[in-house]
């Protein structure tokens, strides 16, 4: 099935994708926009979401993240010197909540993530990664396609 058959959700459900980009905005409250990026970049690799990813890289780039950390998101457990412990933190807690039918989040990464952040922030990362697992669902769902951004 191409794009034109699928629906536009924004179009198609306004009152829900609005709500969604409303949730998006309280979620990203307390939390580092370059952590924000790093997170969204995290989730859409897992989810295999192109549309996504090519938007957060593009973003990210745009708002001064180094090109050398973002070639090493995907493999961030290997090559842990690039990132700090909190960010370390929030993309394993990114991980297990993204893939949360495998595992559910085990403790430790919890207890990890409760140690680097605040409860207020911990609370929004989570809200972050739960956004950005919604979006790549919407994008993937609906065929968009990468290289493209409709928010402009």
């Amino acid at each position: 099935m191409s794009n034109n058959t699928r629906i536009n959700f924004a179009a198609a459900a306004p009152k829900a994708f609005k709500s969604l980009i409303a949730f998006d905005t309280a979620a990203r409250d307390t939390v580092d926009p370059a952590l924000v990026e790093l997170i969204q970049i995290r989730s859409s690799q897992l989810n295999g979401c192109a549309y996504c990813l090519h938007m957060h890289v593009s973003d990210a780039r745009k708002a001064g993240e180094d090109d050398l950390r973002l070639h090493m998101v995907g493999v961030w457990r290997e090559a842990k010197n690039f990132f700090s412990p909190r960010e370390q933190a929030a993309l394993a807690l990114t991980e297990a909540v993204t893939r949360i039918g495998d595992a559910g989040v085990p403790d430790e990464i919890y207890a990890e993530a409760a140690a680097q952040f605040d409860a207020t922030e911990l609370a929004h990362v989570l809200a972050v990664i739960c956004t950005i697992n919604t979006w790549n669902r919407v994008a993937i769902a609906t065929a968009k396609i990468a290289g493209t951004d409709e928010r402009r």
